[in-house]
Parts: C-alpha cells; structure tokens; sequence
C-alpha cells in the first residue's frame, strides 16, 4: 500500500507537459517556409476591403498593395478614366485618399484659356508682293494688314516714302517757286535732302505709333507696324499732292482733297493698328492720333 501510495504521488507530482508554443503570423508578404515538418504560413493576407465612410461595403473595392496603407491603393492595375484617375472611384476627393494622374494631365480642363492680345501662332498668309501689298492698302486694307502683320515691309515702304519725300516739296507755293528759280544742282540737293527728311520723319512717326500701341496693350511687331505706317503717311497724301503740282496749294479742290485724305489716313491708321496689334478701334486710333495729328500740322496745315 505503501509503495502504491508513493507510486501515486511520483505520478501526481510530475509537472504537467507543455504544449509547443506557435510561431507569430509572419507579416504580410513573408513566410517562413516548412521548418521541421510544420506547415507553411500563407503568404497571402486575407482580403480586406476598404470601409466606406458612411458604412457597409464599397462596390469594385480594391486590396491594398502589400505593405502598404489600405487608402493608397495600386494606381496601376485601376482601370484608368477620364480624366487620368480611376473611374468610378468613390474615395478619390475624400481624406486620406488621392487621385493618380499622369504627367501632362489635367481632369479639371484643357488649360486653353483665351487671353485678349494674343497674336496667332502663325501668319495668316503668305507674304504679298509689292504691287499687291500697295493695291491691298487701297482696295482692302483689312485683310492686307492682316495678312502683313508678321512680314516687314521695308522695301515698299522706304522706295515710296523716298519719292513722295522728292515731290513734296512741288507741293508747296513757296518751297516749288524757289526750286525752281534755283541752280540745278542746288535744287537738286533740296530735293534730295528732302526726301531723305521724310524718310527719317516716317520712321520716327511709325516708332512712336508702335509704341503708343504697346503701351495700349498691343502685341504686333515694330517693323511690319513702322513700315506699314510709312506706307500709309505717303499714299493717302499723294492725291493731293498730284493736284496740288498743278493747281498749287491754296486752291480750293486742292483744300478739299487734303481734308479727305486726311480721314482716309486717320481710317487706315486705325486698321493697321487694330489688325497688327490685335487691339480694338478706339484704343488704335489713340495710338494713331499723334501720327495724324503731325501730318495735318507738318504737311497739310501748310496748303489747308
């Protein structure tokens, strides 16, 4: 009995047998592998879908890439849309969530906005010959400058100022009688000194126009717009000045003639402007005023 007893304490007291302790989940994207016949972790996590804000599930919910938080997502396996983000993507704009766009992108508009002034990417034609840029200044002057706003003119412009400059002087009662009644040579040198003057005064007239345009917002360039000036301060006065070799200056149809001539040059200076500078009519005919404003005084003012 005795041994019995002590056999039934020996085995009452031995210590319980431990359990084999498992092995913590390894994180998502690893696995332990089979160590000592155990079973491998699953490399996969199980899929979770992204909780929507006002409760239950969304539709079309897509897993989170491993490793990373569940509301950046993989922009690259998402079924691109308009726009540059996912289509029907319920968490695009709320917090913690953002849109994937693509470099030169944009899903708010095209970007193209009008901006007043802004001359065209390219001329709006080819560049005119001399005979039909001076015909157009006449019989079309709308499309003419327009067409001509990006092409200088200096040739047309320079020739037709020179010799309006040479005949200018005839225009005039006083200055003609005194050619006339001079040596050649130095009527001659009158003559050519004075289309050399009108030359140079177009060309500042044109440069002060130019500037006055910009200053008003406009965006043409200088040289279409100075020669194209030229070109206008000579052929409007020249019916005048045609009548005025034969009639003189103080004749009355001569008076008439200048007066409409003038007009004609304040309409032409304005569309000139207007078209090379992209301006409207009141702003090119400021710009304009104080080219007009020489010519009657300098030019017209002397037989009107």
């Amino acid at each position: 009995m005795a041994g019995f007893r002590i056999g039934r304490g020996r085995a009452n007291n031995r210590p319980p047998q431990q359990q084999p302790q498992q092995a913590p989940p390894p994180p998502y994207g690893q696995s332990y592998g089979r160590h000592g016949g155990g079973q491998a972790a699953p490399s996969h996590p199980p899929q979770q879908q992204w909780p929507p804000t006002g409760g239950g599930h969304a539709p079309h919910a897509q897993q989170a890439p491993y490793g990373e938080p569940e509301y950046f997502g993989d922009p690259y396996h998402q079924q691109q849309g308009q726009g540059g983000y996912a289509a029907g993507d319920p968490y695009a704009d709320n917090p913690g969530h953002t849109r994937a766009f693509s470099v030169g992108d944009d899903p708010y508009g095209d970007g193209a906005t009008y901006r007043a002034g802004t001359a065209p990417a390219a001329p709006s034609g080819p560049r005119l010959h001399w005979k039909e840029l001076l015909s157009g200044i006449v019989l079309r002057p709308g499309p003419t400058f327009l067409q001509m706003r990006d092409y200088p003119v200096w040739g047309p412009a320079l020739v037709v100022t020179f010799l309006y400059g040479l005949l200018a002087i005839f225009g005039f009662d006083q200055t003609r009688e005194e050619a006339i009644k001079a040596p050649f040579a130095t009527a001659l040198g009158s003559v050519f000194i004075t289309g050399v003057a009108f030359v140079i005064g177009g060309l500042i007239l044109g440069a002060v126009t130019h500037t006055l345009a910009r200053q008003l917002g406009g965006d043409g360039a200088w040289q279409p717009t100075i020669g194209l000036s030229m070109l206008i301060m000579s052929m409007t006065d020249a019916p005048r000045l045609v009548f005025a070799l034969f009639l003189g200056g103080e004749n009355s149809l001569v008076q008439v003639v200048g007066w409409v001539t003038w007009l004609a040059a304040g309409a032409l200076f304005t569309s000139m402007v207007s078209k090379s500078h992209d301006l409207p009519w009141p702003k090119a005919l400021g710009a304009s005023a104080i080219q007009l404003i020489a010519l009657l005084s300098i030019i017209k003012l002397g037989t009107i």
